[in-house]
């Protein structure tokens, strides 16, 4: 059974930092993307940043040059690095794993930026 393990969130001052990350256990396959969204209340669930497999990256325009995304292949791990926090950064975030067969979510991580 795959599981995806979100760690990192929790509540910071605008203008400080965090970084997610998320590992998949099991036997997950082959990744092909691996991403972040969040949802804040009230709000669809929005993409945040992705990476592909060959390391290619696309942000979210309201994170550009604030937040980084990285992957561990060897360890099916992708990591969000967010700097520079601002309160309209509050959200769940989710990681995302595509596969050649099922994709998966994970349980969600509470950011919280204060002002």
């Amino acid at each position: 059974q795959v599981q995806l393990v979100e760690s990192g969130g929790g509540l910071v001052q605008a203008g400080g930092s965090l970084r997610l990350s998320c590992a998949a256990s099991g036997s997950i396959g082959s990744i092909r993307n691996m991403g972040w969204y969040r949802q804040a209340q009230g709000t669809q669930r929005d993409l945040v940043a992705i990476i592909t497999n060959g390391g290619t990256t696309n942000y979210a325009d309201s994170v550009k040059g604030r937040f980084t995304i990285s992957r561990d292949g060897a360890k099916n791990t992708v990591y969000l690095q967010m700097n520079s926090l601002k309160p309209e950064d509050t959200a769940t975030y989710y990681c995302k794993f595509n596969t050649w067969g099922p994709d998966y979510w994970g349980q969600g991580t509470q950011v919280t930026v204060s002002s």
